[in-house]
C-alpha cells in the first residue's frame, strides 16, 4: 500500500554533514529522512525555493522532454530499501498507458516537485526503515526520527549550501 507523503524540508546531518529530504506523511506525524547527495539536494532545493537559472537544469530539461512528448507524470513512489539504498520509481502516463521508469529517489523527488504531481511512500518502506540501521546505530536512529517528528516550520528554516 502506498502511503503519500510531502516534501517537509531539506537539512543537513549534522553528524555526516549529507543533506537529508524530509518527507512527512499527509495523514499523520510520520517522516522519512532519505539521505541524498548534494547536487541532488541543491536540484530539490531550486525548485522549492523557485530559484530560476539560466539555463534548463536537468530535471528541468527532463520536464520540458516529456511535456514536449505529451506525456505526464502520474506520481513518484519510494518504492523499495534495501540494503540502505532507496528505490523509487516515476509513473508516467503517455496515451493512456502507464510506464514505471527506475530512478533514485532525489531525481523523482525533484522532477516531482516540477510537474506539482503526487509522491509517495511504499508503507513498507516506511516500517522497514525504522529498523534498517545496525544495531549500534539504532539508537542514534531512534533520537534522530524523533527530533525530525517533532520539528516546526521555524526549525526547519531555509535550506542553504
Amino acid at each position: 500500500m502506498e502511503v503519500e507523503v510531502k516534501i517537509r524540508g531539506l537539512m543537513m546531518d549534522p553528524v555526516t554533514n549529507m543533506p537529508i529530504v524530509i518527507l512527512k506523511d499527509v495523514t499523520s506525524n510520520a517522516v522519512l529522512p532519505i539521505w541524498v547527495g548534494v547536487y541532488e539536494a541543491n536540484a530539490i532545493a531550486l525548485e522549492i525555493e523557485k530559484v530560476s537559472t539560466p539555463r534548463p537544469m536537468t530535471h528541468d530539461l527532463i520536464k520540458n522532454l516529456l511535456l514536449g512528448l505529451h506525456t505526464s507524470v502520474h506520481k513518484v513512489v519510494v518504492s523499495d530499501l534495501k540494503d540502505d539504498t532507496f528505490y523509487a520509481l516515476i509513473w508516467i502516463e503517455q496515451d493512456g498507458q502507464l510506464i514505471s521508469i527506475d530512478s533514485r529517489p532525489s531525481d523523482a523527488l525533484a522532477l516531482a516537485l516540477r510537474l506539482d504531481c503526487p509522491i509517495y511512500v511504499e508503507e513498507q518502506v516506511l516500517k522497514s526503515s525504522k529498523f534498517a540501521s545496525v544495531s549500534s546505530e539504532k539508537v542514534a536512529s531512534e533520537e534522530l526520527r524523533k527530533w525530525l517528528e517533532n520539528l516546526n516550520d521555524e526549525d526547519m528554516g531555509r535550506y542553504k549550501m
